[in-house]
């Protein structure tokens, strides 16, 4: 007996000893809980509304135009997609949570042609991006931070993100319409105003 249970020990120290330290003190892996009130929720409503804009104007717009642009020198239709795309992962780390390992902005750019990897990275950034403002602290609104240049505190930087997202969406919205897109919520909207086909007496 007393030779089972010591061998039952020996097993079991071993199999802790191979378990990641976290588990091994009995702590789950666990993600935080987005919040439901304070600065941070209203921000993610913010993300959720731009995130919703961006990937649905990027489905619309035909994949053979994602090479178009207004003028030499100027940004093309994917190009502002991986633009925000890369910015999300950049304003994350300003706000102190580092972008996946092997992150490579050039590769974000590069991807700008091909309509299908466009979409996936940019839903992976606003992913990303999501979890970046969770993981902030609410007691740290008025923290000193600076974003884009500019010296603000953590919640005067979620103003100057917004005005990031807004300029960049009308550029899109743009683009989209001198190429024949109607944005889909837009183009939802038309529908709805449009009057019920009445019955023939």
């Amino acid at each position: 007996m007393r030779r089972m249970l010591l061998y039952f020990l020996i097993l079991t120290a071993f199999n802790l000893s191979w378990m990641p330290s976290g588990r091994a003190q009995g702590k789950a892996d666990v993600t935080p809980a987005a919040p439901t009130s304070g600065f941070r929720a209203e921000f993610l409503e913010e993300i959720a509304y731009y995130e919703q804009r961006y990937t649905r104007l990027a489905e619309a717009i035909p994949a053979e135009k994602y090479t178009w642009r207004p003028a030499e020198g100027v940004r093309s239709v994917g190009e502002v997609f991986t633009h925000i795309t890369a910015a999300n992962y950049g304003i994350a780390r300003a706000l102190g949570t580092a972008p996946p390992a092997g992150f490579d902005p050039k590769a974000i750019a590069a991807l700008s042609a091909d309509k299908p990897k466009v979409l996936q990275a940019l839903k992976d950034s606003f992913l990303h991006f999501r979890g970046a403002i969770i993981a902030l602290n609410e007691a740290d609104a008025d923290k000193p931070q600076k974003m884009f240049n500019r010296s603000t505190t953590l919640r005067g930087s979620f103003i100057a993100i917004t005005g990031h997202f807004g300029e960049h969406l009308g550029q899109s919205i743009a683009y989209a319409r001198v190429n024949g897109v109607v944005p889909p919520w837009t183009e939802e909207f038309q529908q709805q105003q449009k009057p019920a086909d009445k019955p023939k007496p």
